[in-house]
């Protein structure tokens, strides 16, 4: 098994979460960009501001590392017209994949229609332009029954809108890995939300994100089923060492 196919490496925080300077910043991203590059990982994941950037490394080094980038990330509050902006922003920029933090709130109020037509439009975007297309839905946010409930609007969505051969490029993913939880519980990937997103997200695939920090914890995911893993821990997990990284 090549483990690094599976692997999103993940740099997300901005100067402010990080206490660093945007300079550092820049700096953090470039090392993560290159890294990515030499360790030949999936895809190198970071936020829309940095894919030009990206673009640019990675196609001087010849190499075939893709992007990814986050849009309405992390709370996915915005509007439509929000997030389709910024993911045609991206898309214009260069970046492969688009990780939509899905608007979770809005589902568990009940506002049904508008998470329908976010996910159908967004996808439409996305899947025209030969992008794949991921949906967060922060799982630590809901509780099983919503994890069971968004996980299947999001794939009768899919399917009521799009063409079989299409359902791999759009995933069901787990987490921001940036909720607050209470009395520091798990804020991403845990093993029992993984299995209930598999199970309520087939045909899609799913995307374990937030948590996963180690080769054991990688494989298991793999192991369940999952087709990706977004972690901070990229060069921690395929060297076999334990990572303390948060997300």
């Amino acid at each position: 098994m090549n483990i690094k196919q599976f692997l999103d490496s993940t740099y997300l925080k901005t100067a402010q979460q990080a206490s660093v300077s945007e300079t550092e910043t820049i700096e953090i991203n470039k090392k993560s960009i290159q890294e990515a590059i030499d360790y030949n990982f999936k895809l190198i994941m970071i936020r829309p501001e940095i894919v030009s950037m990206a673009k640019k490394m990675i196609y001087e080094a010849n190499s075939k590392v893709t992007i990814g980038t986050v849009i309405d990330f992390p709370l996915g509050q915005n509007a439509l017209e929000y997030k389709l902006k910024e993911a045609q922003k991206a898309i214009d920029n260069g970046a492969d994949d688009l990780d939509f933090v899905v608007n979770y709130e809005a589902y568990k109020k009940g506002k049904i229609d508008l998470v329908k037509e976010q996910v159908a439009k967004c996808t439409a975007l996305g899947l025209q332009n030969n992008k794949n297309v991921k949906w967060i839905i922060e799982v630590a946010a809901l509780n099983d029954s919503q994890i069971i409930g968004l996980c299947t609007l999001i794939k009768n969505t899919v399917i009521s809108n799009f063409k079989e051969n299409q359902y791999d490029n759009v995933f069901v993913k787990s987490s921001t890995g940036f909720f607050q939880t209470q009395n520091n519980l798990p804020n991403g990937a845990t093993i029992h939300a993984i299995k209930i997103m598999l199970e309520n997200s087939f045909p899609l695939p799913v995307k374990a994100a937030g948590g996963v920090r180690n080769y054991e914890e990688a494989i298991e995911m793999i192991k369940l089923g999952v087709k990706r893993i977004g972690t901070s821990s990229a060069k921690a997990i395929v060297e076999g060492l334990d990572s303390k990284n948060g997300y």
